[in-house]
């Protein structure tokens, strides 16, 4: 990505964000390639990725941008890009959906996601959130390597779930896709 930057934004949540960030990147001539956005218990956040027709410092551009007045009260962070090639995860063979869910209870989050890692399975998305009753879900986007023996991925899942009372499964991403695909009819 030339002149690529990759700005997050924090605040606590309120609408016209996400437009504020949008507009004053494409006021500086910016154009976005990707972004992701949520809100958290009330606090938004936004990473994004854009290119600028010409290099700036990354802390003036960062200035410039929180200038933009619906964008009064955020936070962020923002340095060069150095991705040289876009591979979106559609286009990635090794993709696979975990979803894990159960009482709520303490260390979840870290205990599967320090077992991706002692994998060396890369989150590439994720999200969890506690339920109105009291269920913990865990869903995740990996990149698994075609190396590792996926059976006992997830058979190692499934045992850490049973420990803890959680259903545990993970499968390919396109299977994913497909069997959890709402259409809408135009």
């Amino acid at each position: 990505m030339n002149n690529g930057y990759v700005i997050n934004v924090t605040a606590v949540d309120r609408p016209g964000i996400v437009a504020g960030v949008s507009s004053a990147i494409v006021s500086l001539d910016g154009n976005i390639s990707s972004c992701s956005q949520t809100v958290l218990d009330g606090y938004f956040t936004l990473i994004m990725t854009f290119s600028m027709p010409e290099q700036m410092d990354p802390e003036q551009l960062k200035e410039i941008i929180l200038r933009e007045p619906r964008l009064e009260g955020c936070q962020a962070i923002l340095f060069p890009a150095s991705i040289s090639e876009v591979q979106t995860v559609d286009a990635n063979p090794n993709i696979y959906v975990i979803t894990a869910f159960g009482k709520d209870c303490k260390g979840i989050v870290s205990q599967f996601t320090r077992y991706l890692g002692d994998k060396e399975i890369n989150i590439v998305d994720l999200y969890g959130n506690i339920t109105h009753d009291g269920e913990f879900l865990l869903i995740g986007q990996v990149e698994v390597n075609p190396n590792l023996d996926l059976q006992n991925i997830q058979y190692d899942l499934e045992a850490m779930g049973e420990q803890v009372g959680f259903t545990v499964r993970i499968q390919h991403n396109n299977v994913f896709v497909a069997t959890n695909h709402i259409r809408l009819d135009r």
